[in-house]
């Protein structure tokens, strides 16, 4: 997923960064008004964490010029503990949310997840898909029950296919969930964890669209029981592959 962070204040803005980059999030951080609202006029945001005391332009005003535009990305407003007015304002002008100053790390984290879940349509807290289990308040992956240890960007990538089955991402639109400004982008990235991703989750889980992009399917695939075989006699036998092959296959389609 990734966030803008909008803070004028250094101190605030690099913990704030520093945590939610910890989290997973790629982050893009401005720190006036007028690079806020250039930023969302260019750039596809899943969140905005917006600050409304800035220089240049104010957060009011920057959320306003959102809204007259009809994007619906989730605002979430940083307000002072005593300023219930601003609160008011940012939340009749179109904001989501709004979180105190100064911030409590975990508090925050939790009610960008709430909003992330609320844009996605889904009132869970944990994104259930056949045999896949996500958790993103513990970035915890299971296949079948049992954990599958990912890398940030690998659950990242998975994140943003699972959340939309049966849409189609491009390479681009993935790397923009990946990758803030200042993040180096290998050519090749969005392909090694979609080859690593099918190899520890099953070949078939993400398909490639070719010269469009990557999918999930709309209905995860019904878990077929294999056939039992029968000998010569009669007698009912165990399919050969019955003690459970690995889940295996780098999914091709590269």
């Amino acid at each position: 997923m990734r966030l803008l962070l909008v803070e004028d204040d250094m101190m605030i803005g690099e913990s704030v960064l520093d945590a939610l980059r910890g989290e997973g999030y790629a982050v893009d951080w401005v720190r006036d008004g007028v690079l806020a609202d250039s930023a969302l006029r260019t750039e596809q945001y899943d969140l905005v964490l917006l600050d409304l005391g800035l220089p240049k332009m104010d957060g009011l005003a920057v959320l306003k010029a959102l809204r007259a535009r009809r994007e619906t990305t989730p605002v979430l407003i940083a307000t002072a503990r005593d300023a219930v007015s601003a609160r008011i304002q940012g939340l009749d002008a179109g904001a989501d949310d709004y979180v105190l100053k100064p911030y409590d790390l975990d508090e925050l984290s939790a009610r960008i997840r709430a909003l992330l879940r609320r844009a996605a349509g889904r009132a869970e807290p944990v994104f259930s898909y056949g045999r896949i289990s996500l958790n993103p308040a513990t970035h915890e992956a299971l296949l079948d029950g049992d954990p599958v240890a990912l890398s940030q960007r690998e659950w990242a990538v998975l994140e943003a296919l699972i959340a939309r089955p049966g849409m189609i991402l491009s390479r681009a639109q993935l790397e923009e969930k990946l990758y803030s400004w200042k993040d180096e982008i290998s050519s090749n990235a969005v392909e090694v964890y979609v080859h690593s991703l099918r190899k520890k989750l099953g070949a078939d889980l993400i398909r490639n669209i070719r010269g469009m992009g990557y999918m999930i399917a709309k209905e995860p695939a019904a878990t077929a029981l294999p056939t039992p075989r029968r000998d010569s006699g009669g007698d009912v036998h165990a399919p050969d592959d019955a003690d459970g092959g690995g889940i295996g296959g780098d999914g091709g389609g590269e």
